[in-house]
């Protein structure tokens, strides 16, 4: 390929990037580009210096869960600021802020748990489109951060308080955002994307903190939800539902957390409070179990990724010290386990993953089925790290309580 062309095709994407469409290097949602954990943008680094990889940027953030998303040369910061949940747009190379929206939230956690916003911004089609704690939905211009629609999804659908607050991230199909509400007046609700207009409403299931993700069968597609009760299969253009599968704990106080991973035309489900994994079958509008355990893999809070049909993932509950895992897809053998390892994040990177714990500490390790092989390791923040990150062109955007940063993984 000559220079000439390469500099057309970089110009070409970065156009892209501007005019709000997604693209291989971005991370324009909770999960990344296909909601699955896996970054696949420039190479990087197989180690780093003994002070860790370059520091780019870091800035204070208000309150919140919410990892960050990443378009082009914008990352979307959600976040509460004293009395308001706050959306802002950084430049990515220096953190610096290009526009500002806001609006008051009253949320109060009744755990004493930190009280911003949890879900991920969506970014698509130009728009950046946020769920706050109080189940508030916004949508505001990519370019501008100007409003334009928003819908307050629990005054409107009848929801109860949960334990934690709103969480899962809103799905974008085919310009509908569809959002796990979990009201008695519609558990699960379609909008125009443009609009914010209702389109459709499918069952009366709570809410999880679980996001959902989109998935095609048989060539139809699917809208995939990890409610409260268990796993719903939507047609998200009309809503019908295709097929469910009750999944939850028998205890009151438990949640369903981790997104459901799609393999060929499986899915694999994880929770934790002695509920467990299953792998199931579709076919058609059914479901088949091909293995069900709480011996595997138990996702309390972060989701698993897959690599050639192996799943690495944490098993265990969050307070009492999760191992790491790899575990066979097929069957659900363990295939190793780092005992006592800790929460935290993963990103599979090639043949790699990138591990955030929750105690500030990134890491590279060789995705293996054999071994858990470190390659690299440095402390990047302080703990505690609870935000999922964002992994885009190379770059790693990761919070704490109170501060965002940018590193360099190329």
């Amino acid at each position: 390929m000559t220079t000439r062309v390469r500099s057309v095709l970089a110009l070409f994407v970065a156009c892209l990037a501007v005019g709000g469409t997604v693209v291989a290097q971005d991370w324009p949602q909770f999960l990344g580009p296909t909601r699955n954990g896996t970054y696949s943008g420039v190479s990087l680094a197989d180690t780093w210096p003994e002070d860790g990889p370059t520091r780019l940027w870091e800035r204070p953030v208000g309150a919140g869960f919410a990892g960050p998303a990443v378009v082009g040369e914008r990352v979307i910061l959600f976040h509460r600021v004293g009395a308001e949940e706050v959306v802002e747009a950084l430049v990515a190379e220096s953190g610096e802020t290009v526009w500002r929206y806001a609006y008051q939230s009253t949320y109060r956690d009744d755990f004493g748990f930190d009280e911003g916003p949890r879900s991920v911004p969506v970014v698509a089609d130009g728009r950046v489109h946020t769920y706050g704690a109080q189940g508030q939905l916004h949508t505001v211009d990519l370019e501008t951060g100007e409003a334009l629609w928003q819908v307050d999804t629990h005054a409107r659908y009848g929801v109860r308080k949960g334990f934690f607050g709103a969480a899962g991230s809103p799905l974008v199909e085919a310009g509908r955002l569809v959002a796990n509400v979990g009201g008695s007046r519609g558990g699960i609700v379609a909008f125009d994307a443009a609009t914010g207009d209702e389109l459709w409403t499918a069952t009366t299931d709570e809410s999880s903190y679980s996001s959902p993700v989109g998935a095609t069968f048989d060539g139809r597609r699917h809208a995939l939800f990890f409610t409260r009760n268990g796993l719903v299969g939507l047609d998200p253009e009309s809503g019908a539902v295709l097929f469910e599968k009750r999944w939850r704990s028998r205890s009151g106080s438990s949640v369903n957390a981790a997104t459901p991973l799609v393999d060929g035309n499986h899915i694999f489900l994880s929770s934790s409070y002695q509920t467990g994994a299953t792998l199931l079958r579709v076919e058609g509008d059914s479901l088949v179990e091909e293995w069900a355990g709480d011996q595997s893999m138990t996702n309390h809070y972060a989701t698993a990724v897959i690599r050639d049909g192996v799943l690495y993932g944490y098993h265990g509950r969050q307070e009492y010290g999760p191992s790491l895992r790899a575990v066979d897809l097929a069957t659900g053998q363990v295939r190793w386990t780092e005992d006592r390892f800790g929460a935290g994040s993963l990103i599979l990177a090639g043949g790699r993953l990138v591990i955030l714990r929750e105690s500030g500490e990134l890491m590279l390790a060789e995705a293996s089925p054999e071994r858990f092989s470190p390659t690299a390791r440095a402390q990047i923040l302080p703990g505690v790290v609870r935000a999922y990150p964002a992994l885009a062109d190379g770059r790693l955007y990761a919070r704490n309580t109170d501060t965002l940063i940018a590193v360099d993984l190329r």
